[in-house]
C-alpha cells in the first residue's frame, strides 16, 4: 500500500510547516486553511479514521487530543476559543486516511459547520 500525504510529511518527504513535534504526534499549518488558523495535528502511527481505532489506541488518542489543547494556547487561540473537528469517512469530510485533528480558530465559526 503506498504512504498517505502524511506519512511522507513525517518521513520528511514533504515539506510542511511543522508547528510542534514529539514521539507521538506531529502538528503542521494546513495547506488549505479554513480559519485564520488551521493546524492538522496527527498521530506518528497510522490510524485511518477514529472508526478504525481499538482501545489499545486510548493512551494515544488521549495524548493526541491533550497536545491539540496545548498547541491552540501556544497559537494564542485559548481566550477566544478554537474548534478541534476529526472526520471521518468520505460524508464526514475525511479527505486523507490518516486520522487528523484540525485545530481551527482567529475567527468566530460559525454553527452548523456545513
Amino acid at each position: 500500500m503506498s504512504q498517505t500525504l502524511f506519512e511522507k510529511i513525517i518521513a520528511r518527504e514533504i515539506p510542511a510547516d511543522i508547528v510542534y513535534e514529539d514521539d507521538l504526534v506531529i502538528a503542521f499549518r494546513d495547506i488549505n486553511p479554513q480559519a485564520p488558523t488551521h493546524v492538522l495535528v496527527i498521530p506518528k502511527k497510522v490510524i485511518p479514521r477514529i472508526a478504525l481505532s481499538d482501545d489499545s489506541d486510548q493512551s494515544l488518542l488521549g495524548h493526541l487530543l491533550l497536545k491539540a489543547r496545548a498547541i491552540a494556547a501556544d497559537l494564542g487561540l485559548a481566550e477566544n476559543g478554537y474548534r478541534l473537528v476529526i472526520n471521518n469517512g468520505r460524508d464526514g469530510g475525511e479527505s486523507v486516511p490518516h486520522l487528523h485533528c484540525h485545530i481551527l480558530g482567529g475567527r468566530p465559526l460559525e454553527w452548523p459547520p456545513g
